[in-house]
């Protein structure tokens, strides 16, 4: 029989709902969705990408399946085969599923609409998950733990990039939410099947690495097997999720097939590229970090909810330990198993040399969840009344003010980096406006990109048939190529899947086939950035009046002048603000080239 929930303190262990008063700190679950749902769309439309790798890995292969061509990075050469088809054919199928009402009704039908259509629907994905975690919180724990992971979710800057973008470590984060709520959720019967069976979906269609976050689930179950002898129920429910799993696995590696036109177990090639390459191959070419990068990066993107996540545990001992020791010995165990995996993964990740903020996406709602246990056991302490404390001694208006000020001010903190970051960094999503306007573009024009290919947000933002391409930049590594756009011949469905494009290469060597000619470049994106001196390679296109004409300009922030407070948060440009805080900023342009330059070329 489960232990009756302590008085304060450690989070009780999972237990048969109960009809009981509903809790002051309790929403209602659609309230609950309507707020992780309210927040996260509002991300899918303001957040910018903040990596390249979801447009070029992503994004493109997308446009590809759903409009015949696209960019191709060497990861989707079959050669390699380290990109999954599955889950981007997934995606291809939602955009054209959920679109087809909205065209039937004569809306939404441009490719920028499905651009938004699919981060909106990852939007609401996400928050359907979160919801299910909230839930299973509020029941197994506490329904205070479930607002302050509330809390932690919807205010922080990491969920705000996180939630709708197109990554499989988000889709390994939605994925982790459910087998966390799987393995909380003990009402009617332990569910280890259905936990092993979210992870292991994480796993091979998302990111091969999430496999790790069960592995504290999974010694606990054997470690109260050890204690209960009941070794035939324990192996019956770890081969049930197992064969969930392999049967997902299975599936994921037919379509595989299908697309690369050979076996692939595109988790293992995954693995083997990141684990077992060595020398001038492997992610470490990419750029290396020192040890501390993470804690910077959650500090900067949970700040307050990070320490106390970093907290949990020692909080949770020291309760047990030296507050509450009549809290049973299966809740302890219970409540160390569920915060475990946030430090499992932090460590895990923190000595690999190469690390990139979307490694942490999956561990965001363990990170969450940690710092909701935290501050519930501090906060329960700290509202102690029992007269042998010191801190019953504390005026509640003291007690009051300790409690609101970190909040709030983590509140304010999460808030402007967000404001800060879209305000920055939203150009990329904009500039392409007019090409949609009639008389703009036409098909076969190109739109190109110099220094400023990273930040590409897509073939989706462009109109149909006109095409992104690369012109030379100070960037001396390896750019897309172009999928293979084969009608004839017999090459069946979706030719540029399993057709082995020319100039890939795993070690990043630069391949010249890759560049445009400036001068088939019927329009050109490009930044002008005061603190940036121009290059030969890299001239400010923007100035260059006799060739190029601006049809959209966005503000841009410079970095390199501006102060690390106002490239972190948001500051107003107000008289009170010193100059030397205030934010500067440069311009992101979409250009046409000149009428008069066009003739002269043709000429």
């Amino acid at each position: 029989m489960p232990p009756p929930p302590p008085k304060q303190g450690l989070p009780t262990a999972p237990r048969p709902p109960a009809k009981a008063a509903k809790s002051p700190h309790e929403l209602e679950p659609i309230i609950a969705f309507y707020i992780f749902a309210a927040a996260n769309i509002i991300a899918a439309f303001y957040a910018p990408i903040q990596d390249c790798d979801e447009v070029f890995n992503y994004w493109e292969p997308t446009h590809y399946l759903n409009h015949g061509y696209g960019l191709q990075t060497w990861e989707y050469s079959p050669e390699y085969a380290i990109r999954s088809w599955t889950y981007t054919g997934i995606h291809a199928l939602a955009i054209r599923l959920g679109m087809m009402p909205l065209r039937f009704f004569g809306f939404a039908r441009s490719k920028t609409a499905e651009f938004y259509f699919l981060r909106t629907f990852l939007a609401v994905i996400c928050a359907m998950c979160q919801t299910r975690l909230y839930s299973v919180v509020a029941r197994t724990f506490n329904p205070r733990v479930a607002l302050f992971l509330v809390f932690a979710m919807v205010l922080s800057p990491g969920m705000y990039h996180a939630a709708p973008a197109y990554l499989p470590s988000s889709f390994a984060m939605y994925a982790t939410m459910l087998g966390l709520q799987a393995f909380m959720d003990w009402t009617g019967g332990i569910r280890t099947a259905q936990g092993l069976m979210w992870f292991g979906i994480g796993t091979v269609l998302g990111w091969p690495f999430v496999g790790a976050l069960v592995l504290p689930f999974i010694a606990e179950e054997i470690f109260l097997v050890s204690l209960t002898g009941e070794g035939i129920e324990c192996i019956t429910r770890l081969a049930d999720g197992l064969t969930r799993s392999i049967v997902v696995l299975a599936l994921q590696t037919a379509f595989e097939t299908f697309f690369y036109k050979t076996v692939t177990v595109v988790p293992w090639n995954i693995v083997k590229y990141n684990v077992f390459s060595g020398g001038s191959r492997g992610p470490d070419i990419y750029g290396v970090e020192p040890w501390h990068f993470y804690i910077r990066n959650l500090a900067l993107n949970f700040n307050l909810w990070f320490l106390l996540a970093l907290g949990a545990l020692p909080l949770i001992l020291i309760q047990h330990l030296l507050v509450q020791k009549s809290v049973s010995k299966q809740t302890l165990l219970r409540s160390v198993v569920f915060v475990s995996p946030f430090y499992l993964w932090l460590g895990i990740f923190t000595v690999q040399p190469h690390k990139e903020e979307r490694f942490m996406y999956p561990v965001y709602p363990a990170l969450a969840l940690n710092a909701a246990i935290a501050l519930h056991i501090l906060l329960a302490n700290l509202g102690s009344t029992d007269p042998s404390r010191l801190v019953s001694k504390i005026p509640p208006q003291v007690k009051l003010a300790i409690v609101s000020v970190p909040l709030l001010l983590a509140f304010d903190v999460g808030v402007l980096r967000t404001i800060g970051t879209f305000t920055a960094y939203s150009a990329p999503l904009k500039v392409y406006t007019p090409l949609h306007q009639p008389g703009v573009s036409k098909p076969g024009d190109n739109v190109c990109l110099g220094k400023e290919w990273y930040r590409f947000p897509s073939s989706y933002l462009l109109p149909d048939r006109v095409r992104p391409k690369f012109i030379k930049s100070e960037f001396s590594g390896l750019l897309p190529g172009e999928f293979s756009e084969a009608t004839a011949g017999g090459f069946g469905l979706f030719p540029g899947t399993w057709l082995m494009p020319s100039g890939m290469n795993d070690e990043n060597i630069e391949d010249p086939g890759k560049y445009t000619s400036i001068e088939h470049c019927e329009f050109i994106v490009d930044s002008s950035l005061p603190g940036v001196a121009p290059t030969a390679l890299e001239p400010d296109y923007i100035t260059d009046t006799e060739h190029w004409e601006p049809l959209r300009c966005e503000s841009f922030l410079d970095v390199s002048r501006t102060h690390v407070v106002g490239r972190l948060l948001w500051v107003p440009d107000l008289p009170f603000i010193p100059e030397q805080f205030r934010r500067k900023w440069g311009q992101y342009c979409l250009l046409q080239r000149k009428v008069s330059d066009k003739s002269a070329q043709s000429a």
